[in-house]
């Protein structure tokens, strides 16, 4: 399976949280999936760190190249695809999440309940 995190995940599993479900960490580390981490995630994790709403441990770098994550660029398929996606969701970086989910034919991982309007690709782990 082709997972795409969305960003509450990657935080909760490069910080070990609790708030991380069970069924999510198995499928983080099924070495059958292949887990992507999105360009969009890491814009709004050093956007919302740079204006003091997130706070970073000192070794986010590092963290994050120890995983063997796969990156999604954001790509011009992706912008198209967002603007056909219907308004059931206003956070513009989950709306990009979903777009790039969809044209890449990914299961979004996702604790947020309200995804998963967008349809069967949005998998809820709690």
């Amino acid at each position: 399976m082709r997972i795409l995190l969305d960003t509450n995940l990657l935080l909760w599993w490069l910080e070990a949280s609790p708030s991380l479900s069970v069924q999510a960490r198995e499928m983080i580390r099924d070495p059958e999936n292949t887990v992507f981490v999105s360009a969009v995630s890491l814009w709004e994790i050093w956007l919302k760190q740079s204006v003091g709403k997130l706070r970073l441990p000192v070794d986010f770098t590092e963290r994050m190249a120890a995983e063997s994550f796969e990156s999604l660029p954001l790509m011009a398929s992706h912008n198209q695809q967002v603007s056909l996606l219907p308004w059931r969701h206003r956070d513009p970086f989950d709306r990009m999440l979903v777009a790039q989910a969809q044209v890449e034919s990914f299961v979004l991982l996702t604790a947020d309940e309200a995804l998963t309007a967008y349809g069967g690709f949005v998998h809820l782990v709690r």
